[in-house]
């Protein structure tokens, strides 16, 4: 049902990607994705206006030293020449491929007409995908929505503008802009798109487990999925959809000892990462939603938050997953 396919000159043998997600998808999310199974991660959005990338934060997303090709970061913004302008800048730090974000719904985005809110003027879409495009020799793809609002899907026109303007993989969320992430995906928009055009079409939205995966490329006709929110807390749903599609069979779910080495590991790399100050933090967020998957899932999660250190996080870990695998902790 998978098969591999091409983004510009880059080969994507495993069509299962990882949605941007901003404060989610930083480098070790996209590194422990890669090790269970995606086969194309994309970093976070950038703005656009590079006079920002200064910050702590920009830094860190435009950081994907070590990372293996193709290296893709999503730029987002509203004025043609800046988009092109981050567009070159993201190239000479090292970026192999240029994601476009249109389909962010978050106020802050859209109220400055960028993400989603470009859904309203398709001149414009086509303004930035072609400035982009010819301002940079490396592919450039999109992730946008079906529409403005439900009255208001145009999702088939702004792939068509897409591919005209030489986009080179288009990555469709089942929702519009004023859906946010309430209600329920929609995969009828996406299987038009990927009739309308010839260039690779990911579906996106609501994709969390290995059957929905299989339902919806049945239903879409779609060459890959991408899995945002469905990744949390759960890296390896890859390597399980993955097994599924081509087996019809279902892997047995990880065991305590194999989901503690993975959240040790990755608490591990966000120390290093961010330093220990900030690195904590984000760990914090990640527990949680692992925690959303074990026994007794909110209350550890609750006591984790209000560990102050690393160590005393890592010995938090260590000590539930002992009891865990001792039965001490009452599973789900």
């Amino acid at each position: 049902m998978l098969k591999p396919f091409s983004i510009g000159p880059y080969v994507i043998a495993r069509p299962l990607a990882l949605a941007p997600m901003a404060g989610v998808t930083d480098r070790p999310f996209r590194q422990l994705c890669r090790h269970w199974g995606a086969g194309h991660v994309v970093s976070e959005m950038v703005a656009s206006d590079i006079r920002l990338w200064n910050s702590r934060k920009s830094s860190s997303r435009l950081d994907y030293s070590g990372e293996p090709e193709p290296r893709t970061v999503q730029i987002v913004g509203y004025d043609p020449q800046m988009m092109a302008e981050a567009a070159r800048a993201c190239v000479d730090l090292g970026a192999q491929i240029v994601d476009i974000n249109m389909g962010c719904p978050a106020k802050k985005v859209c109220n400055r007409l960028a993400g989603s809110a470009l859904l309203q003027d398709e001149k414009l879409v086509a303004e930035i995908l072609t400035a982009v495009v010819n301002s940079i020799a490396a592919p450039v793809t999109l992730k946008t929505r079906t529409g403005w609002d439900q009255t208001h899907r145009n999702g088939v026109q702004i792939a068509r503008i897409a591919e005209d303007c030489g986009i080179r993989m288009l990555v469709m969320h089942g929702r519009t802009r004023a859906d946010k992430y309430t209600g329920h995906a929609e995969y009828d928009t996406i299987a038009a798109v990927k009739q309308a055009v010839k260039i690779p079409v990911l579906a996106n939205g609501d994709i969390s487990s290995p059957e929905k995966a299989e339902k919806v490329l049945v239903h879409t006709g779609c060459d890959g999925i991408m899995i945002g929110r469905g990744a949390h807390g759960r890296p390896w749903i890859f390597r399980d959809i993955l097994h599924f599609l081509s087996t019809r069979e279902h892997l047995p779910p990880p065991s305590f000892n194999e989901v503690a080495s993975v959240i040790q590991g990755h608490l591990e790399d966000l120390y290093a990462f961010y330093g220990e100050f900030q690195g904590l933090r984000f760990a914090r967020k990640h527990f949680g939603w692992y925690a959303e998957f074990l026994p007794e899932g909110a209350v550890m999660s609750r006591r984790f938050n209000a560990l102050e250190t690393p160590t005393l996080q890592q010995s938090f870990v260590r000590d539930y997953f002992g009891r865990l695998i001792e039965g001490e902790v009452r599973a789900a």
